[in-house]
């Protein structure tokens, strides 16, 4: 019986193109891991496109190879060709409009008529005939790449790859560890068993990066020693630690630093339950020119140098609410406990260590009392 590892090599052999796509609520390791698949991918020749629903950008993984080709939308998945019998009327000129959203296609022959019993429809397979699936829970994580595709998906062979407990290997291929620290600590694994030549300077660069991303430079809780071992080793092929540090943690800009202080200034705590939470109105950020994406940097710096908060909160109004009243949370807790469940009543996304969640028709500090209280009685309940 073949193993995971000899089934993964043989679907890639077998492929042409191949589609990495990461859940809509992922995270810098999810990013760094499929750019350092995509590096693995292409070395074999394999044509590969990175997707993800929204997709926005990461300023601080700039640096990083390739992050310019992720996509938000999949384009060209399918060709329908039409065909016409030509045998006994040849086609003198050809010829289309596109009106009110209506494709014509006009067909003068040269003699007699084209009737509709000499055209064919004929739909093409799909693109892609691999899916590499990263840090998604399950299909619908991915939100509108799975929603809007769901043939694709259902048809076509999928490797899930994922170090998170709450994954519900939907894969045909699961290469899901909760012992490893991070997505990219996987694909290491992966790729050093297929083969240590198709490690170079990007895909160490990228690895490292994901895990430093996820273990705030190794701080974290679910660093092992094998953990920092493979650091060692991405370090020895080539991977800059110091360049990747300086992107992550000392390139801030100055909007993000006062974001941070008007995060800081509104900061509350339960020392009794080790929770820390703090709000951020609309105003906050007109104050201080940040945006949404500053928010996970003051999570991980509330992690890295507060060492008796065992669960941040953040609640925040969206900085471009488009007329409607949501309240946007996130939440991470120590490995002690489990984000999604102390955020049931509101139908959360993301895995046990940290989630996110949406609360509609509720001020800020409706939503801040709300959330508390909820997070109070659970936690009291451990």
């Amino acid at each position: 019986m073949l193993t995971d590892i000899q089934q993964l090599q043989n679907l890639i052999t077998d492929s042409k193109q191949i589609l990495l796509v990461l859940a809509v609520e992922h995270t810098e390791d999810d990013i760094a891991t499929a750019l350092a698949c995509k590096s693995f991918l292409d070395k074999q020749q394999k044509q590969t496109e990175i997707v993800s629903a929204g997709f926005i950008p990461s300023s601080r993984l700039r640096f990083l190879s390739g992050i310019g080709a992720i996509t938000q939308q999949l384009s060209g998945l399918q060709k329908m060709t039409i065909k016409v019998d030509v045998s006994k009327s040849k086609i003198e000129t050809l010829s289309y409009e596109v009106k009110d959203n209506w494709l014509s296609i006009f067909l003068t022959p040269k003699q007699g008529i084209i009737t509709k019993d000499d055209l064919r429809a004929v739909q093409s397979d799909f693109k892609f005939d691999l899916i590499f699936s990263i840090g998604a829970r399950d299909l619908e994580s991915l939100g509108e790449t799975f929603l809007n595709n769901t043939d694709l998906f259902y048809k076509t062979p999928l490797v899930n790859i994922d170090h998170r407990s709450s994954n519900e290997h939907f894969g045909q291929i699961n290469l899901v560890d909760i012992t490893a620290s991070s997505n990219c600590e996987i694909v290491y694994k992966i790729i050093q068993q297929l083969g240590e030549s198709f490690f170079d300077e990007a895909v160490a660069t990228s690895i490292l990066t994901g895990m430093i991303s996820q273990t705030q430079s190794f701080k974290s809780t679910n660093v092992t020693p094998s953990t920092l071992n493979i650091a060692g080793k991405l370090m020895n092929i080539g991977a800059d630690r110091e360049k990747i540090v300086r992107h992550l943690y000392r390139t801030r800009s100055i909007s993000a630093l006062k974001l941070w202080g008007e995060a800081l200034s509104h900061l509350q705590t339960d020392k009794n339950i080790g929770l820390v939470w703090t709000t951020l109105t609309r105003e906050d950020f007109a104050r201080s020119g940040g945006n949404e994406e500053d928010l996970r940097g003051i999570i991980a710096e509330l992690i890295g140098n507060s060492p008796e908060a065992k669960t941040i909160l953040l609640l925040h109004e969206p900085k471009n609410n488009g007329g409607q009243k949501k309240i946007h949370g996130l939440l991470t807790v120590d490995k002690q406990f489990d984000a999604l469940e102390l955020l049931r009543p509101f139908n959360p996304q993301g895995h046990k260590k940290s989630a996110s969640f949406i609360v509609e028709n509720k001020s800020l500090k409706e939503t801040e009392e709300w959330v508390i209280d909820v997070i109070r009685k659970k936690l009291t309940n451990y």
